[in-house]
């Protein structure tokens, strides 16, 4: 089943409300509204994200592809938010913890719209270490990865940049990628046609198969990595 403005209208309401009696009232709501349309999207994702890598974990369950709609409050940055999020989402990835450090397939769902990609939520040193290596010495898989990028309009490139650039000899399309804290590619879009269309997951896959060669850079980074400790 897909997505709908109901799905949306949930979310933010029981964001709003942010209380553990209205979530349980409206438990049925959250379960038909918004975690059977994510395990369907999953189910038909599948088989194409195996492609890109077989070794994607793909159970369409909370805590291995979907996210949690509750925040954990023994944190204690979160005890100043709402007990529940206002948004959801799925991740396609090889560790089982869903934001864990290894690059990730992603979609998100939120009251104004929904956001996709592919990249590090949290990329260690030594992960983007080999990253820029690779880009600096012209390795096939870093050419391959940028011609990528630049061939594309969907995804525009996300991560913290440095406040002054650590490599201002370099070209500046070079200079993009090595540049950042972080790095990842990502398409927000208030689509909302497309995101209750039944086309939904056709269109995702389509869009992510265009982050292949990245992502294969990000894996040879990471393998790097292991090797060299």
């Amino acid at each position: 089943m897909p997505f709908t403005q109901a799905t949306l209208d949930f979310l933010f309401q029981n964001w709003v409300n942010n209380s553990k009696e209205f979530f349980e009232a409206h438990r049925e709501d959250y379960r038909r509204l918004v975690v059977e349309p994510f395990q369907a999207l999953v189910i038909a994702l599948t088989p194409g994200m195996l492609k890109i890598d077989e070794r994607f974990i793909t159970e369409p369950k909370i805590d291995r592809t979907i996210s949690r709609i509750y925040r954990n409050m023994s944190i204690p940055s979160n005890r100043l938010k709402s007990r529940y999020r206002e948004n959801c989402w799925l991740v396609f990835s090889r560790d089982k913890q869903l934001w864990g450090g290894p690059p990730a397939y992603y979609f998100e769902i939120n009251p104004g719209g929904f956001g996709y990609g592919m990249g590090y939520y949290q990329a260690d040193r030594e992960a983007l270490a080999a990253i820029r290596a690779m880009l600096l010495a012209g390795e096939p898989s870093a050419k391959t990865a940028m011609e990528a990028f630049r061939s594309q309009d969907v995804f525009g490139m996300y991560g913290e940049p440095y406040k002054r650039s650590k490599y201002p000899d370099q070209p500046e399309e070079l200079r993009l990628w090595l540049d950042r804290k972080g790095i990842g590619f990502q398409r927000e879009s208030a689509d909302l046609d497309l995101l209750f269309s039944e086309n939904l997951a056709d269109k995702l896959l389509r869009d992510f198969q265009l982050l292949a060669p990245i992502y294969r850079l990000f894996l040879d980074a990471e393998a790097r990595k292991i090797h060299e400790n």
